[in-house]
């Protein structure tokens, strides 16, 4: 079933080639909105092996919004980012037919990498819909993908979606222009590793072995 599912995604990989260029290009430079998020971008070499993605360092302000998680439970973004474990996060819709099943089976195929430690890293997928995601809706989304405890699903009010979104600079209008972006923060305080473009498995994989020698400690298989 894995390799089924890696076979999909090497193909589909391929639209990040249609999207890429628009994403990079919005990515580049200082991003601030009228929220109060900002993103200030450095870029870097493009991922080897991988020449569908742009990988980048970034810094984020984090607003200060409260979100739904899927078991209903209202929380606070920033203290859900900050809970001392490394973050892998990404935006999605739970009707998105493109890229989310695509993100979402990266995730999947990455949470499955990670073994009995996965409950060490903190998977958060945001929705971009929260009009019409309702926590019943990112629960049943949530079991297409086989979600294990650690993989979060979030919406909130569209005025915090909004808020998020721009601060991670991922906003490009509405929910059908969105971009192809996973976000990962080894630990509170460190900088943010954007990849701009169809991430696989294998590069979130890569950027683990990167980690501080304590956090490799708590995923460590």
């Amino acid at each position: 079933m894995r390799s089924i599912i890696r076979a999909g995604s090497w193909a589909v990989a391929n639209l990040a080639s249609l999207v890429l260029a628009a994403g990079v290009a919005a990515a580049d430079g200082v991003s601030t909105d009228a929220g109060g998020g900002s993103a200030r971008i450095e870029s870097h070499a493009k991922m080897s092996g991988n020449s569908d993605v742009r990988r980048s360092l970034a810094e984020y302000l984090i607003p200060d919004v409260t979100m739904v998680r899927e078991d209903g439970k209202s929380v606070n973004l920033a203290a859900e980012l900050n809970d001392g474990r490394p973050v892998v996060l990404n935006f999605v819709y739970t009707s998105c037919t493109t890229i989310c099943p695509m993100s979402s089976q990266v995730f999947e195929q990455f949470q499955d990498e990670l073994g009995g430690a996965r409950e060490a890293v903190h998977l958060m997928s945001i929705s971009i819909d929260p009009e019409q995601d309702t926590p019943a809706r990112l629960r049943e989304y949530a079991g297409r993908f086989h979600a294990l405890k650690g993989w979060d699903h979030y919406s909130s009010t569209l005025a915090a979606s909004l808020a998020v979104q721009k601060a991670f600079n991922a906003f490009r209008g509405d929910k059908m222009s969105h971009i192809p972006l996973t976000l990962v923060r080894a630990a509170p305080g460190k900088p943010w590793v954007r990849f701009d473009g169809f991430a696989r498995a294998e590069d979130l994989l890569a950027e683990r072995k990167t980690w501080e020698p304590a956090a490799q400690a708590l995923v460590a298989r």
